[in-house]
């Protein structure tokens, strides 16, 4: 009798599945094929990758093909003059491309930023080309870079220069005219975020300054530039990643030639794994660009840190 009591005191049992576990479990449910993608699109790619960069595999043969050579591939890396190459040519399409667009991106910026009239349409007009595919602007600028009928020699010899660069069929300027392309693509971009940078700058550091008898450049340089850390610290880091993931303007433009001026990491990745069929060293090329750009954004981050 006693136990029939406290039996009929005691508190009902919930269920499992309360209405908080139901939301969660669809909520999972939602996003598991995201979990499933990244999982093989993502971790089983980079750990396949990593296998392949210890073995020789010729893709047409299938995955029975497969042989584990252990070091041989990044052994060999290490005596590939193409690849040194390829490093050397994105190493200085890195170094010009990236500070010159981020400087004129910031000086265009600035100017945007204190004119009083059609903002909205200049910020519209340079980031156009960003949002144009690249397919589209290296169509218009094999046009302007044409030897004979484009536009840039054309207005080189009307200036007395008789006999212009080849451009993109030369070797010593092809890699240049990739650069001026890229560059020109980025500006608008890093305009954009370099406005929002300037935006959240307080008007009051502008005018204790002026108070205290700064000009406009020294403003510039005592407030702008510094108050823009932030700003400049991300885009800097994006843009050496972006750089050394280029591509489509090199398969576009001169496939990685003449006599491999131009031929950057990805594009040397891209011929051994897909037109060589050479995917075990092209994984290892691929773990090779993953050390170097980890190495570049180690030091730039570390920089950033000391400075600010």
């Amino acid at each position: 009798m006693a136990a029939k009591i406290q039996q009929a005191g005691a508190e009902p049992r919930k269920p499992f599945w309360t209405n908080k576990r139901k939301e969660a479990a669809f909520g999972f449910l939602f996003i598991a094929p995201e979990i499933i993608g990244i999982l093989l699109l993502g971790v089983f790619s980079l750990v396949f990758s990593l296998y392949l960069s210890f073995t020789e595999w010729n893709l047409v043969g299938g995955f029975d093909a497969i042989k584990f050579i252990g070091l041989d591939n990044y052994e060999k890396l290490l005596r590939d003059e193409k690849f040194y190459k390829s490093l050397s040519n994105n190493l200085l399409y890195t170094v010009i491309t990236v500070p010159v667009s981020m400087a004129a991106a910031l000086v265009l910026a600035v100017i945007i930023h204190s004119a009083v009239v059609a903002k909205e349409l200049f910020k519209v007009v340079f980031f156009i080309p960003y949002i144009a595919t690249t397919v589209a602007v290296a169509t218009v600028f094999s046009a302007l870079f044409h030897p004979s009928l484009g536009v840039v020699n054309q207005v080189l010899m009307t200036f007395g220069v008789s006999d212009p660069p080849k451009w993109l069929g030369s070797t010593d300027f092809a890699l240049w005219a990739i650069i001026v392309i890229a560059a020109w693509q980025v500006i608008g971009y890093n305009m954009i975020i370099f406005l929002a940078g300037l935006t959240s700058i307080p008007d009051e550091l502008y005018e204790a300054a002026q108070i205290d008898g700064a000009g406009r450049f020294q403003q510039f340089v005592s407030i702008t530039i510094p108050m823009l850390g932030p700003t400049t610290f991300f885009l800097s880091i994006t843009a050496i990643v972006s750089s050394f993931k280029v591509f489509d303007l090199i398969a576009f433009l001169t496939e990685g030639g003449p006599n491999n001026a131009t031929n950057v990491l990805v594009y040397y990745l891209y011929e051994e794994g897909f037109q060589n069929f050479r995917m075990g060293y092209a994984s290892a090329l691929s773990w090779a660009l993953f050390v170097i750009i980890a190495v570049i954004t180690a030091i730039t981050w570390r920089a950033q840190k000391s400075q600010y």
